[in-house]
């Protein structure tokens, strides 16, 4: 009996780094070992926020991957706006002066004007032409397009009409709903359009995907039959040799893994800590502070503001392969949310992964979001609402006098949250 095929339309794939990688190269991962033949088509020369070489492990040697070339704008855009190496997304600046500047203004105006949904919906029709011999070729029947980029779900879209295959959408991210929408200075024209898409990709696809119950909640209205929620997760292969490590036993030493834009960078942190740190000498002696990732300028203006140069390490962006080495070893995982409209639904990718740690988390976001009903369920650790500096003090000199004492938090439940679990669920929807 011949396997069941799937393609993936995925815009992120390795060698590309950054959070959308991570949750199709490992649904990726273990799909052939549930017996899928298993098609990944991809951008070869994609903007992609970092290159991680180390992610090309996780690439299952039984996939096929086909990469086509991808043209996108923002060649012009680096021309017309001075910037280099690579574009931040979620309007992350690390440059002061670049959000105000007249160019980055006209540019984010044009983009949100006359590229939608996004800036690769260029590589739509190439990809519709190639993929409809390709799918025919091979006997492919089902489809899976992932986005952001939306424009992936665009190219499914078309073959779902042209070929009547069995299509998947799955969304990492919301579209209308997501936290930078507002900032892209839309027409009312180009606000209807994308309204428009959204609408009809969500009542076409055979099946609709999403990482949250909030985002499910929000879409059901625009769609007749159910939707599933299928959560991002940790990979047990990434964690296993490094669990035992120890930081330094005389330090608190608190860590963020990942990127921090303004909507991110939460006032009451940086007050909580200033306020313990005049309250408690231990506390004061033993903070430590590292940043891993890109971070928006304001948050080394808050470091400066609040005199905290001497115990803060900053980092850019390291190898995947890396992450679980330098997560083990700090003794409180900071986990700031996007203080947005949007707030109730945002689920980091990231929690997933500090679950995997199982070290203490402290979130700053929705106290009845989703990320805080995981929180919550797993007993892995404390969510505090956007404006409570009283909560994150209490939270931060719990789990500090957790660390004097020599106690671990005892999570439970994490194993729902692995790679090769949440695989499964996407195998039975598969059928």
């Amino acid at each position: 009996m011949s396997k069941p095929k799937v393609l993936i339309i995925t815009y992120y794939w390795p060698p590309s780094g950054g959070a959308g990688v991570q949750r199709w190269l490992k649904f990726a991962k273990y799909l052939p070992e549930l017996g899928f033949e298993t098609h990944i088509y991809t951008p070869y020369n994609p903007e992609a926020p970092a290159r991680d070489e180390s992610l090309l492990k996780d690439v299952n040697p039984n996939l096929t991957v086909i990469r086509k070339p991808i043209f996108e704008p923002y060649g012009f855009y680096k021309k017309f706006t001075g910037k280099k190496g690579n574009v931040n997304a979620g309007f992350l600046s690390e440059d002061q002066n670049s959000r105000e500047k007249l160019s980055e203004k006209v540019s984010v105006w044009i983009r949100g004007n006359f590229f939608i949904p996004d800036a690769r919906v260029l590589w739509v029709k190439p990809s519709i032409r190639f993929l409809s011999h390709y799918l025919k070729e091979h006997n492919i029947n089902t489809i899976i397009s992932t986005g952001p980029p939306h424009s992936m779900h665009l190219i499914a879209l078309a073959l779902k009409k042209k070929m009547n295959l069995r299509w998947i959408a799955d969304f990492r991210d919301p579209w209308t709903n997501i936290d930078f929408y507002a900032h892209l200075r839309l027409s009312h024209w180009a606000d209807q359009k994308h309204h428009r898409l959204e609408a009809e990709v969500l009542q076409t696809a055979d099946e609709v995907i999403v990482v949250g119950n909030t985002m499910k909640h929000e879409f059901q209205p625009l769609r007749k039959q159910d939707i599933h929620v299928i959560t991002n997760g940790y990979d047990d292969d990434d964690f296993k040799s490094h669990r035992a490590e120890k930081g330094d036993a005389a330090a608190f030493n608190i860590l963020h893994l990942g990127s921090i834009n303004a909507d991110r960078n939460h006032g009451v942190f940086w007050e909580a800590l200033q306020q313990l740190m005049n309250e408690n000498r231990p506390f004061k002696e033993a903070l430590r502070l590292t940043f891993i990732g890109k971070n928006d300028y304001s948050v080394k203006s808050a470091v400066a503001q609040y005199h905290l140069e001497s115990i803060t390490h900053f980092e850019t962006y390291i190898p995947h392969n890396q992450v679980a080495e330098r997560m083990a070893v700090a003794d409180l995982l900071y986990l700031p949310l996007n203080n947005t409209p949007n707030a109730k639904g945002i689920v980091s990718g990231k929690l997933f992964e500090y679950l995997a740690c199982q070290l203490p988390i402290l979130s700053i976001g929705h106290p009845d979001g989703d990320a805080a009903h995981i929180l919550t369920e797993t007993q892995a650790g404390i969510t505090c609402d956007f404006e409570d500096v009283e909560a994150v003090k209490e939270a931060i000199i719990y789990y500090f006098k957790q660390k004097q004492a020599g106690l671990c938090i005892s999570s439970k439940g994490i194993e729902a949250y692995s790679r090769l679990n949440l695989t499964r669920k996407l195998a039975e929807l598969l059928g």
